[in-house]
């Protein structure tokens, strides 16, 4: 069964990769022009228009360039538009692939694993253009980035998990979708990506940790960036909690898709 999904995944990804790019003149380089230019305009609008710079308690205080900020900002932004790319799409995952849905060999409960398979290989090349640009910035790369891959994975399962609840859910409720845009907007700037966590009121701080993003943006960016191990502690929870969540939104996914032929 693993083989039969495994044989039908990667080719959908490389479709996916591939599709999304065809018929365009840059192709591929646009997976990198994109975050460049995302990264451009967030830092001209946080960094020289509203003089926005990265001052962290276990800086001793110290505020960083608008260069550094750039790079602190771009690592944030590399996990939130992976959560993003994936979560936006996900409730139009099985509207959008109808014709896999009437078709009783295919395992439709892949779609959301393309969809985060095409959403890593996006990460992949952001995180060497943030590589390069935390080298160009600092001098050097910390040996920390080889942990890069074990802060991305706790929230891939997460990201899964909603996915296929998101996916299940769209099928019946069309509305959904127009609800997600918002909602991962808010999420964004309630999450540490344009400001350091430890300069909210202390009262406020644990709160943040509500939204699944703030975990994943600081440790990305103390093993990308600052060269620091991330909190394994609070790691390993939030990897037990996107386990139990990828598990119960691929058992919503199979008992509600009975009824997808029949919405559809």
């Amino acid at each position: 069964m693993l083989d039969r999904q495994t044989a039908v995944i990667l080719p959908l990804i490389r479709r996916e990769i591939a599709g999304r790019y065809r018929g365009s003149w840059l192709g591929l380089l646009w997976s990198l022009i994109t975050p460049l230019f995302m990264l451009g305009v967030y830092t001209f609008v946080f960094g020289f228009v509203l003089k926005t710079r990265w001052t962290a308690a276990n800086d001793g205080g110290a505020a960083h360039s608008t260069t550094e900020f750039a790079v602190v900002l771009f690592a944030g932004l590399l996990v939130f538009q992976f959560f993003a790319e994936v979560v936006a799409r996900a409730p139009l995952l099985v509207l959008s692939n109808k014709n896999y849905v009437k078709k009783i060999v295919f395992p439709i409960e892949v779609l959301p694993v393309v969809a985060i398979g095409a959403a890593l290989f996006h990460v992949g090349v952001s995180l060497v253009v943030l590589l390069v640009f935390v080298f160009g910035v600092f001098g050097s790369i910390p040996w920390t980035f080889i942990l890069a891959p074990l802060v991305i994975a706790p929230l891939v399962l997460l990201i899964l998990g909603l996915s296929w609840f998101l996916a299940a859910i769209g099928v019946y409720f069309r509305d959904i979708s127009q609800f997600i845009a918002p909602i991962i907007t808010a999420m964004m700037f309630m999450s540490p990506i344009f400001f350091p966590r430890t300069t909210m009121p202390d009262w406020l701080q644990p709160l943040m940790f509500l939204n699944p993003l703030t975990l994943p943006v600081e440790a990305m960016r103390e093993v990308v960036v600052f060269g620091q191990q991330p909190n394994w502690t609070a790691l390993g929870l939030y990897s037990l909690v996107a386990l139990a969540a990828a598990v119960l939104g691929y058992q919503f996914f199979q008992i509600t898709r009975r009824g997808f032929a029949d919405v559809l």
